[in-house]
This record gives structure tokens, C-alpha cells and sequence, in this order.
């Protein structure tokens, strides 16, 4: 089996787990703890630069770097302009899923990135049509990252 074959291997189950692993912990406490997504972060960048590596295909590896750059800092502005709205856990998740969803092309990342919005939208207006939430009800945004992701990932 190609290294590359691989290591998209180990990044998918990995993050698989972990993304389930911040499901969970995120709907609970509206939280994804460093200690989480920061050895994730860690972990997926020296596989994509060992792959790049070891293939010799340094392209895939500075897009899927440059994707993960574009990603967390398109949420830390979003971050930055709101009080409420994105957290910090938010920012380096979206880092995470930047790396992931880039290493499989600029599509997979647009469709992702926008697949988040697009399900926490649905959610949050489901919510306020049953009359469990309104306009000020704190969403977890994390599980909507993590599974527009998976399904950007499933439809690539």
C-alpha cells in the first residue's frame, strides 16, 4: 500500500475518533478543549509534511497546509468580530479540518467549510420553529464543523 494511501489512512480514522470524541464533548459544554484539538493540529501536520515527504508530492502538502492556515483564520476574524459567536476551540478545529479537507482538494474544503454553516443554520432554525431556541440560544458549532467535513470528505 503507497505511503499516501496511508497516511489519508490514519488521518481519517483519527480523525474519525476525535471528531466524535469533540461531538460529544462540544454539544455537552459548548467547549473543544486544547488538549484535544492542539496534539490533533500537531499530529496532522507532521503526517501531511511526512507524506509530502516521503512521496515527494510537496504540492498536495502546501495546499493542505495553506488550506488549514486559510480556514483557521477565516474563523479567528469571525472569532474576532463577535463576542458570543465563534470561540477559540472553534478557530483551531477549524485549523484541523482546513489541513483534512484541503489535502483532498480546494472543492472538498469549499464544500466543507460551507457544509458547516449550511447544517448549523438548519439546526438552529429546526430549534426556533419548535420553540427550543431564539435568536441568543448558544449552538455548539462544533459538531456542524466536524460533519460537514465528514460528509465533504464521503461525497469527494
Amino acid at each position: 500500500m503507497p505511503f499516501h494511501d496511508v497516511a489519508v489512512l490514519i488521518a481519517h480514522v483519527l480523525l474519525a475518533a476525535i471528531g466524535l470524541w469533540l461531538v460529544i464533548v462540544d454539544a455537552r459544554t459548548h467547549r473543544l478543549p486544547n488538549r484535544i484539538v492542539l496534539p490533533t493540529l500537531g499530529a496532522l501536520t507532521v503526517l501531511v509534511l511526512a507524506e509530502g515527504l516521503l512521496t515527494g508530492d510537496g504540492g498536495r502538502m502546501l495546499r493542505a497546509l495553506l488550506g488549514g492556515l486559510i480556514l483557521g483564520v477565516f474563523y479567528a476574524v469571525m472569532h474576532l468580530g463577535s463576542r458570543q459567536g465563534m470561540g477559540g476551540g472553534d478557530v483551531k478545529l477549524a485549523a484541523v479540518i482546513g489541513i483534512v479537507l484541503t489535502w483532498h482538494g480546494w472543492w472538498t474544503l469549499l464544500l466543507g467549510a460551507a457544509g458547516a454553516f449550511v447544517l448549523g443554520a438548519l439546526f438552529a432554525i429546526a430549534l426556533m420553529l419548535l420553540k427550543r431556541a431564539n435568536r441568543s440560544t448558544r449552538i455548539a458549532f462544533g459538531p456542524w464543523m466536524i460533519l460537514g467535513a465528514a460528509l465533504a470528505i464521503a461525497a469527494g
